[in-house]
Formats: structure tokens, C-alpha cells, sequence
């Protein structure tokens, strides 16, 4: 051996993953993990930082010799290029998305825009940098309601909403291009996700807030919708297995094995803090409110996933009302918004 290459058979490989939407609450949940648990990988945060990408999420790890930031639109082709190009990067992640389903409600524009065009653009710019593993993620919302059983990967889908119609027209464009151009590309569908970073829009943090500030607690209907909630640190792992262990053109649903329906989350938000339940205050349905989700992790567990945290839900649920009591510094300025 030669002593260039006995000198680079010691060279540790260093993984370089872009992480797009880094800085909103599952992605920035990611790139702490990612950093957490590899040494040898460099990381850059791609992220527009609309009103719920927050760098606060990512305090602790500016400073990481292994972490960058590029503010920038993954509808920007020539500059998600330019990126691809010079950090040399091998894989993507793309949490980019507009995901709350209240607001494609009001205003589904930018959700077509993000999730459909901007799912496209980054998949475009990807195949023609030849990346070796694209990861997108998706949500259980494109299946639709269920009132039995579990959807599988293999179930049709059938959104209900602006947001969940956006995200399945981004997973069938996804699917094209393995199909069509053999791109490596693989797809993660996730159940109701809740824990630290998450925007206070969303309802579990919202009720939390609103609790805390002795404020009265919307809840839709009858209370009784039922979500399958996924601790957020679970998905990051399940997404990390698909990343690693996954098959290319597959897609895989990761759920918390652990339905609830939204008057029991509120409850346990409401003894956990020791307040009233005459802060509970009953509000119409919202439009196509589905009744109920629920899918199938089995496709993911055979790569060796569980969701842990998730099925101890009552402590998971502990430790995120704690973290935002203990955390109004970052959730405070949102709400003012």
C-alpha cells in the first residue's frame, strides 16, 4: 500500500446532509439528533424561516464546526443548486413544508407553492446533482380519515384539506421521479408529532400556552377526533432508520402506536398544570375535520424501529409541558406575534 492511500484508508468518511425546513420544530428536532449520535457528518440547515422556522430551536450547536445555515426558499432552484454544488452534499431531507391545516384553509396558496412546486424544485435540482439519498417527509393526513383499523403504505390516498392534498401531490412527484429517472428517493408518512420547538399554533404547545396564560382552550366539536401522537424524538430516529436502512422507492409510515383523542390531551395539559377544566371552551368543527387517523408502522419496525417514547405517553407528555414551562423565553415572543 502506497502511502497516500495508507493515509486515506484512515481518513473517517464525513456524511454531508442537507437538511431543508432545519429550522422548524421536526427539523431542527433532526439536526440535534443527527449531531447527537454521528460524529463523522456535516450538516447544512436550509431553511426560508417563514413565521415558524425559528433559530432559536437550533441554540446550542451555531457554533458546530459540523453545522451551517443558508437562509434560502427550496422553490429557488438556481440557489438550492448552488448549495448542492459547493457543500459537496451527498444526501437531503426535506421537511420544507407549510403544514398547519388551519392556515391552507385561509390561504392554500402557499401551501401549493411549498409542498408541490418547492417539493419539485428541490427533487429537480437533486437528480441532476446525482445525490445519492433524498428523504421526504410526509404525513398520515394524505390517507384521510379511517374509523377502523390502520391505513397501510399500500392504501390509496384521499385528502381531506388544502395541506394534506398539498403533501400527497408532493409524495406522487416524489414517486415519479424513482420511478421515471431510478432516483434514490425514499418517503416517511408520520402520525400527530408533539415535544420541544413546536410552534404554538399547533395543539398540544397551543393548549400548553394557553393554559399557562390562563386562557381558554378551543376545543373542535365534540372533542372526541382521535390522532395517533408520535413523540417527536421517535421520528427522528425512524426517519434516520429510513434513511440508513431503508429501500430506495419505498415508502414507510411511522406511527406512535398510541391514539388519543383531542379532549384527553387537553385534560392531561389541564391536571398536569393544575388548572381548571372551565378553561375547556367547545368551538365548532372545523372545516373536513377528519374523525379519526391511524396507520400501520409494521413496514418500519422490520427495520428495527419502535416508538419508545411515544407508547409512555403520559410521562413523553410530562417532559413537553414541562419543557415549554420551563422554556417561555422561546415561546412567549411567538404568541405575541
Amino acid at each position: 500500500m502506497g502511502v497516500d492511500a495508507w493515509k486515506n484508508s484512515w481518513v473517517k468518511k464525513i456524511m454531508r446532509i442537507m437538511v431543508t425546513g432545519g429550522a422548524g420544530f421536526i427539523g431542527s428536532n433532526f439536526i440535534h439528533y443527527m449531531l447527537e449520535n454521528y460524529e463523522d457528518i456535516n450538516i447544512v440547515n436550509y431553511d426560508k424561516l417563514t413565521y415558524a422556522g425559528n433559530l432559536n430551536n437550533l441554540k446550542g450547536v451555531e457554533d458546530d464546526h459540523r453545522y451551517s445555515f443558508v437562509k434560502g426558499d427550496i422553490c429557488d432552484s438556481e440557489l438550492v443548486k448552488k448549495v448542492l454544488k459547493e457543500a459537496d452534499i451527498e444526501q437531503v431531507v426535506n421537511f420544507a413544508a407549510e403544514s398547519h391545516v388551519d392556515r391552507s384553509i385561509t390561504g392554500p396558496e402557499d401551501f401549493i407553492r411549498t409542498d408541490v412546486i418547492g417539493s419539485f424544485t428541490l427533487l429537480e435540482a437533486c437528480r441532476k446533482h446525482e445525490i445519492d439519498r433524498y428523504v421526504q417527509i410526509s404525513t398520515d393526513e394524505v390517507y384521510g380519515s379511517i374509523d377502523e383499523g390502520s391505513f397501510t403504505e399500500k392504501d390509496p390516498l384521499n385528502p381531506s384539506s388544502p395541506y394534506s392534498a398539498s403533501k400527497a401531490s408532493g409524495d406522487l412527484i416524489v414517486n415519479s421521479y424513482f420511478v421515471t429517472y431510478k432516483m434514490p428517493v425514499l418517503l416517511t408518512r408520520s402520525s400527530n408529532n408533539y415535544g420541544p420547538y413546536q410552534y404554538p399554533e399547533k395543539l398540544i404547545p397551543f393548549f400548553i400556552t394557553n393554559a399557562l396564560n390562563d386562557k381558554q382552550l378551543p376545543v373542535y366539536g365534540d372533542g372526541l377526533n382521535v390522532r395517533d401522537w408520535l413523540y417527536v424524538e421517535d421520528n427522528c430516529r425512524a426517519i434516520d432508520t429510513v434513511r440508513t436502512k431503508g429501500k430506495p422507492g419505498e415508502f414507510y409510515n411511522i406511527g406512535g402506536d398510541n391514539e388519543q383523542t383531542n379532549l384527553r390531551i387537553t385534560n392531561i395539559i389541564l391536571d398536569e398544570l393544575k388548572k381548571p377544566k372551565n378553561l375547556i371552551n367547545y368551538v365548532e368543527d372545523r372545516l373536513g375535520h377528519d374523525r379519526r387517523y391511524s396507520i400501520s408502522s409494521e413496514k418500519i419496525k422490520k427495520l428495527g424501529w419502535t416508538p419508545n417514547q411515544s407508547q409512555d405517553f403520559i410521562n413523553s407528555m410530562k417532559k413537553t409541558i414541562e419543557w415549554y414551562v420551563k422554556n417561555s423565553w422561546w415561546w412567549e415572543p411567538l404568541i405575541k406575534k
